[in-house]
């Protein structure tokens, strides 16, 4: 069973106590489009290292790596069992694209992984081997390290990457404010590169997309990075189809997109 690639926006870590249309696509999403994997890798903006980590335990803590928020989210659990063996798997594709990387015990999920994986899984019975994404790779690289574990794939084994494509929080505005324009601009050119599989554009969008500092502030790449992870997955294909799109504050972007050949349930 042939899998495909994701990249979903986790927004806020409040996603995980809302009930909203986002809410509810990526349960749909989990539960209803798309078929049960054995398995979800997931390259999570929240684990920004200059080195590939690879989380290797047996069954994973749940971190709660925010600060401020309702009482309620710091209650929440979601004790999701890794995949050790899957994870010397892909340590094993690494190597044989000579990138460097190490196994980690103990860290935990983080809200980048974990509010995403139990809005579409909310029984948190699919196991889970989180990856790290670098921010100051290029574009070109990140998608290099996402096309090392394509084959993966087809063996059943559901592919993520989780950030936000437009995601600078110095922009937000209050709660209900109509979406920005400048921010729709850049996701409507970033959606044209992603459907024509345009990798010169996209690999170079910090010079050629419309607002790209603003949607991309220096300090926040890393959020943008799960894209190129997640592409890379699906070089072999090359087909990209959005499922979902939305803002929050005006400006966060809460968008899904498809890569590969999508297998319906």
């Amino acid at each position: 069973m042939v899998q495909p690639a994701l990249f979903i926006a986790h927004g806020s870590p409040t996603l995980a106590i809302e009930k909203n249309e986002y809410t509810k696509f990526l349960r749909r999403l989990g539960y209803e489009t798309l078929r049960r994997p054995r398995a979800a890798v997931i390259f999570s903006a929240h684990w920004d290292s200059p080195v590939q980590l690879v989380s290797v335990d047996e069954r994973h803590q749940t971190m709660h790596d925010f600060y401020g928020f309702p009482e309620e989210m710091y209650r929440i659990h979601y004790p999701a069992a890794g995949d050790p063996l899957l994870a010397d798997e892909i340590m094993s594709r690494f190597n044989a694209g000579n990138l460097p990387s190490r196994p980690v015990r103990g860290r935990g999920l983080d809200h980048g992984a974990w509010v995403v994986l139990r809005a579409m899984y909310p029984e948190g019975d699919i196991p889970v081997v989180e990856l790290s994404v670098d921010s100051k790779r290029s574009p070109e690289e990140q998608y290099a390290i996402g096309k090392m574990l394509a084959e993966l794939r087809r063996d059943n084994v559901l592919l993520i990457g989780s950030g936000g494509l437009v995601h600078n929080l110095r922009r937000m505005a209050g709660e209900g404010a109509a979406p920005a324009a400048w921010a729709a601009l850049f996701d409507d050119w970033i959606g044209e590169q992603l459907t024509a599989w345009n990798l010169r554009n996209l690999f170079e969008y910090d010079k050629k997309a419309p607002h790209a500092r603003d949607a991309v502030p220096s300090y926040a790449t890393e959020h943008f990075a799960p894209l190129l992870y997640a592409m890379g997955a699906a070089d072999p294909d090359r087909k990209a189809e959005k499922l979902f799109q939305a803002y929050q504050n005006g400006s966060l972007s809460l968008n899904c997109w498809v890569f590969g050949n999508r297998p319906e349930s």
